[in-house]
């Protein structure tokens, strides 16, 4: 024989010891075969009983893998791999594509530069023609995968192709996927990002248990392989290192598990070097009153010890995590001006501020935070949600871009039912479960036609996000009979996604403000009745001398004068400056449109066609164009969804009541 390929087997009927053994070599084939596929004779749940453990490719394998017990149950190389997948209809594609972005960002690699896409044969990849090839797909997988000495690799990119190799040969497919390596945290780690399809381009089904265990598995072998099994040594250590942690580790769980059913433990180990581990740890958990000594060698451990060393463990994370923006923006900040920002907590107030850093706080389910140093004089840490940023007025949500040094507002959201949520149902209940704005009117005779349309742009949202209302053709809304409890399940649920809600006070850091010729977030600070309380210290420092040095600047103008010590404001102010800016950029704009511009005058009827938003330091406007010339106006968030579309408003004020589309039933601005 050559080579191994100079052997080829042929299967037939072992005459040796008769068809009754060759019958039985056959099931044991087909057995193995169901398996490796996830077929009815693999191991698994009793007949009849349905899990989806055996549904999509690696069912067998996963299965195989998970048997094991666990890698990090040996001395094998400990590795986490989070997984998930994300539905790509709607807005998912877009936001793919954010988080594709996202991933690239700067400061990621070991010098602190940019991170690179990489694939199967290239260092470099094209993230936006990897979303284009995906632009159909149903879903995609997310992976993030963090071997616990990552640190001893110089580059994850081969480990990371070998484990997509591996992969690919326990799926059976060839898999189209892209991963950005991340330096950035204590641990080294990998995302990566694989398209929803096989390579026959069928929807691409992973099995579970190689989604949650197998991949896992895979990724602790290779690390085994290039690093090899942990010596007890290096056990010994991670488990020292574990005794003084305040988060939760695997000393706790293993305490946790061999806790009574009163929660009682004691510090016997199965040697003296677990005893002393047990001991050290117990008497840890005592010092931060999660564990109670009673004599003996015994302890009580708190009902809630996994829970809050999960929390201590996260709010380490986030110590870290501001030190490093601190330090990364050369600003000098005291422990006790760095706090942790909890909307839920019942004196939970408005925080004004800017913004100093914007990053994950869970890269695994794209959840944000800000830290605003705050003119309060300290700087927060802010948990926000999704990536999308919600910039809310007048009940209507769409996404602002925040960039460092932005001010901004952050308001805790409560999961309340409205007031308007109870006029729509007490409408509809009134009109056979149908809302709609002549419904209310007649329901209402007070009502005005405005506010009824405020109702209107409730349902919209509601039926945009959850889709707990629908709208007939007729324009009228159907409401259920318990449209209230679907509305607090509604809000609830958006909490967790959206904690809090950010306005944009000013796109332009506080330096640029001072002697900008328009009407600045500083000058309505100056002017309010009930200006934000400022704090001499830090942000609140700069931003009193960003006012006194803004204040020079406006008498230079003739918009103030100084007297008996204090500072006096023309009327009209914040108008006639926001009106220098506009006509300003108006005329930049002119060029750019091929049009002339129009200012739209009080009480003037605007009717075009919506482009764009244009942001300016009087804030953001909507460039409306016309027959033969264009006009600038208020925007509102609505419109940004209105794009290219005829549009129509009334001029009121220092806002606009629009009407999008041409039927009365349509929603409406105020």
């Amino acid at each position: 024989m050559i080579d191994d390929d100079a052997f080829e087997p042929h299967l037939g009927l072992q005459k040796a010891r008769g068809a009754k053994h060759a019958r039985k070599y056959l099931s044991r084939v087909i057995a193995a075969t169901n398996l490796a596929y996830g077929g009815a004779a693999a191991p698994g749940p009793a007949r009849g009983a349905f899990s989806g453990t055996r549904i999509g490719r690696g069912a067998g394998v996963g299965r195989l893998l998970a048997s094991r017990g666990g890698h990090a149950a040996s001395n094998g190389r400990r590795v986490i791999v989070k997984a998930s997948i994300v539905k790509l209809a709607g807005k998912g594609a877009s936001a793919a594509a954010a988080h594709l972005r996202y991933l690239q960002r700067d400061g990621t690699t070991r010098e602190g530069e940019r991170g690179t896409l990489y694939g199967r044969d290239a260092d470099a990849v094209d993230g936006k023609a990897f979303g284009e090839r995906g632009t159909s797909d149903r879903h995609q997988f997310r992976f993030i995968v963090s071997c616990e000495d990552g640190d001893q690799y110089d580059d994850l990119k081969p480990l990371t192709r070998r484990l997509m190799d591996r992969m690919e040969q326990d799926l059976g497919t060839k898999l189209d996927w892209v991963a950005v390596d991340h330096f950035n945290t204590g641990h080294p780690h990998t995302h990566i990002v694989v398209r929803g399809k096989d390579d026959r381009g069928a929807d691409l089904v992973i099995a579970r248990d190689y989604m949650t265990t197998g991949i896992r598995e895979r990724a602790a072998e290779l690390v085994d392989l290039d690093l090899g099994p942990r010596t007890h040594r290096e056990i010994a250590q991670t488990l020292r290192v574990e005794v003084e942690q305040e988060r939760l580790t695997s000393i706790d769980r293993a305490l946790l598990k061999g806790a009574d059913a009163e929660r009682v433990v004691a510090t016997n180990g199965r040697d003296a070097f677990d005893q002393t581990l047990r001991a050290g740890r117990l008497a840890k958990l005592s010092r931060l009153g999660l564990a109670e000594p009673f004599g003996a060698g015994r302890f009580r451990l708190a009902p809630n010890l996994a829970d809050t060393l999960r929390a201590l463990g996260e709010r380490g994370d986030i110590i870290r995590t501001m030190q490093r923006e601190f330090s990364r923006a050369a600003i000098a900040r005291a422990p006790a001006d760095q706090t942790i920002y909890d909307p839920g907590a019942p004196d939970a107030r408005p925080l004004v501020g800017r913004v100093l850093a914007r990053g994950l706080a869970d890269e695994h389910a794209d959840r944000q935070y800000l830290i605003i140093d705050g003119v309060d004089g300290r700087s927060h840490y802010v948990a926000i949600g999704k990536p999308a940023l919600s910039f809310v007025e007048g009940g209507t949500e769409t996404d602002v871009s925040l960039s460092r040094g932005a001010i901004v507002r952050i308001d805790p959201v409560s999961p309340t039912v409205r007031e308007v949520d109870r006029t729509i149902a007490a409408v509809a209940a009134a009109n056979g479960g149908r809302y709609d704005v002549d419904a209310h009117l007649r329901h209402d005779p007070t009502a005005t036609q405005a506010f009824a349309e405020t109702h209107v742009r409730r349902l919209e949202a509601m039926r945009r996000i959850s889709g707990i209302v629908e709208r007939e053709p007729s324009g009228r809304w159907i409401i259920a009979s318990d449209h209230l409890d679907r509305v607090a399940a509604h809000e609830a649920a958006r909490m967790q996604d959206r904690p809090v809600a950010i306005s944009l006070l000013s796109a332009q850091p506080l330096d640029r403000l001072v002697n900008t010729d328009a009407a600045t977030w500083i000058d309505r600070e100056l002017v309010s009745a009930a200006p934000v309380p400022i704090r001499d210290a830090g942000f609140g420092h700069e931003l009193r001398d960003a006012q006194a040095r803004r204040r020079q600047w406006l008498v230079a103008q003739g918009f103030a004068e100084e007297a008996g010590g204090g500072t006096t404001f023309s009327n009209g102010m914040i108008a006639a400056l926001q009106r220098r800016e506009l006509l300003r950029v108006a005329g930049q704009l002119a060029d750019e449109v091929k049009m002339p511009f129009r200012e739209a005058a009080e009480g003037a009827r605007i009717e075009g066609v919506y482009r764009r938003s244009v942001d300016l330091a009087s804030g953001r406007f909507a460039l409306i164009e016309r027959a033969r010339e264009f006009t600038l106006v208020p925007w509102r968030p609505v419109l940004e969804r209105q794009v290219g579309k005829s549009v129509s408003g009334l001029m009121r004020g220092d806002g606009i009541s629009w009407s999008i589309g041409r039927g009365r039933s349509g929603p409406s601005i105020s």
